[in-house]
């Protein structure tokens, strides 16, 4: 895959330019995940990270019910579910709501009305499997919708009053200002103080991770090398991008810290 030539190479940057980092808050599907999988590599990296005190906050699009059960099985620092939505402390089964919802169960019908408003103009749209599982957002999948389509549903979703993203897997409906950023921002300020903007690498692949990639708020971001595919429609690009994609890419990232860590050590 070749690297888009603006954004320079995680393998460029001095070996000490990470050395400061304390917590990483990445992306999973399609950043952790290898066609769609964890594998030993990626779990091994986590164990390394951890054994160094370097914590790692998953910042996902997934629902609340799938990271529930997830981050009490992986060795991170809590997660953040639905785009922002939601936070699950570590070791917490109970949900932290991030997004002021004032009754969710008319949330859900007037999300559910969205979507069916959408449907009148693309019928082909299904509903998510994980959609059942959500609290703050709506997904259906991404699968088989070009550029142009995205842009219209966007469009449309802004004229109900909703925001609208999409990843690699699905497309959310969601409140307007929730995102990964505004969430994760708040995550840091309530729960993890001890951490400054440059102790912090955000990490993605997605449009529903460029704010993570907004420098005014995360400095140091990186993108695994499949970013390249969604850069041109990136307001808010990586600072790097690494040389392999996905899981591998992190991998890759993860190494790279490690090695900072122990240069100065």
């Amino acid at each position: 895959m070749s690297r888009h030539l603006s954004v320079p190479a995680l393998s460029e940057v001095s070996s000490t330019s990470f050395s400061n980092i304390r917590l990483i808050a990445t992306d999973m599907d399609g950043t952790l995940t290898r066609r769609g999988k964890f594998t030993p590599a990626l779990l091994q990296a986590l164990e390394d990270l951890a054994a160094d005190d370097i914590k790692v906050l998953i910042v996902t699009g997934r629902s609340a019910g799938w990271v529930s059960g997830l981050s009490s099985l992986m060795p991170v620092a809590g997660a953040m579910a639905e785009n922002g939505g939601l936070y699950f402390p570590p070791g917490n089964q109970k949900p932290v709501v991030l997004t002021p919802i004032p009754d969710l169960a008319k949330h859900r019908q007037h999300l559910a009305t969205t979507f069916e408003n959408l449907q009148t103009k693309f019928p082909q749209i299904q509903e998510s499997a994980d959609n059942q599982f959500r609290i703050t957002d709506w997904t259906f999948d991404v699968a088989g919708l070009r550029d142009n389509e995205l842009q219209t549903l966007d469009n449309l979703c802004e004229q109900m009053g909703w925001g609208f993203t999409y990843s690699n897997v699905q497309c959310h409906i969601k409140p307007q200002g929730q995102d990964k950023a505004v969430g994760l921002l708040q995550v840091l300020r309530e729960y993890l103080p001890q951490y400054s903007s440059e102790q912090i690498v955000t990490v993605g692949d997605s449009p529903n991770d460029e704010s993570l990639f907004d420098r005014r708020y995360f400095p140091i971001s990186v993108g695994v090398a499949n970013v390249v595919e969604y850069l041109n429609q990136l307001k808010y690009q990586p600072a790097y991008i690494t040389t392999a994609a996905e899981g591998e890419g992190f991998c890759e990232l993860s190494s790279y810290i490690l090695k900072s860590l122990h240069i100065l050590s």
